[in-house]
């Protein structure tokens, strides 16, 4: 047993959408740092490449809006032309809304479902081939979609579309697990919860107050995310198909009468 690199991810190249900041700079960081080569992406080129200088020279920034098709397509497009297989995929990119059961709008629900539930299944069939061209049974290519604990319990805000989109995801996750890993691709996911980042700014902005309601009584930190991602990336997550793990501190199966924004 190769314990030593059993969370190594030397040799690997990993692209992380949403990766400019929050949870998917994160996770780009720990894949950095475990040895792969990583590429992020975001639709703010000035922020995608501000990240790439800061993580070092094994980031590269591949700036793209992926709220379409045609940009999950040009985003592979834009990959392909650098690298001819993707060892890692990690679907990260992704919005929240928040309004009055009244007045939400039709807005409100089409751009959240479309960045969190669409834009995943289109980029990962986008890069199906070049998962495909990585993977072996004896080293399959993976795909991590961030879901989040607001799939799984609610919270206290009225993010009707959000709630909807982070529940279909995981559900999203086991079937494309299902087909794919016929390719020896595994496809999983990760819930976060309480992540200081530009969508969680309570957790953000009031961190300690948050933790009053978490078991654990922190929210999360940066090592806690790459952990998870390096784990579910690496050799230790080979035999993980389609399981969404949760990273909360507690707060979906350990909290008693609790509910805190995630």
């Amino acid at each position: 047993m190769d314990v030593q690199n059993l969370f190594r991810l030397d040799g690997r190249t990993a692209l992380v959408t949403g990766g400019s900041r929050g949870i998917g700079k994160m996770i780009a960081a720990g894949f950095i740092q475990s040895g792969a080569k990583v590429y992020i992406s975001s639709r703010k080129a000035d922020a995608c490449f501000q990240t790439a200088e800061e993580l070092g020279p094994n980031c590269v920034a591949l700036p793209q809006d992926v709220s379409t098709v045609a940009g999950c397509k040009a985003l592979r497009d834009q990959y392909a032309a650098e690298v001819g297989k993707l060892d890692i995929l990690v679907n990260n990119a992704g919005a929240a809304w928040g309004e009055p059961f009244e007045q939400f709008p039709e807005k409100g629900w089409d751009k959240v479902m479309d960045l969190n539930v669409k834009s995943p299944f289109f980029l990962t069939q986008a890069f199906h081939e070049l998962l495909k061209a990585a993977a072996s049974p004896e080293r399959p290519a993976k795909v991590i979609n961030i879901t989040s604990i607001d799939g799984q319990r609610l919270n206290p805000w009225e993010t009707y579309s959000y709630h909807a989109s982070k529940s279909a995801l995981i559900y999203l996750t086991k079937r494309i697990a299902a087909r794919l890993v016929q390719d020896h691709i595994n496809v999983t996911s990760i819930a976060p919860g309480a992540f200081a980042s530009e969508m969680n700014r309570a957790a953000r902005d009031h961190g300690q107050e948050v933790a009053r309601g978490i078991p654990s009584k922190r929210i999360g930190s940066q090592e806690d995310m790459a952990g998870a991602a390096i784990y579910l990336a690496s050799r230790a997550g080979d035999y993980v198909v389609g399981e969404t793990i949760t990273v909360d501190g507690g707060l979906v199966h350990a909290a008693v009468g609790t509910s805190i924004d995630a």
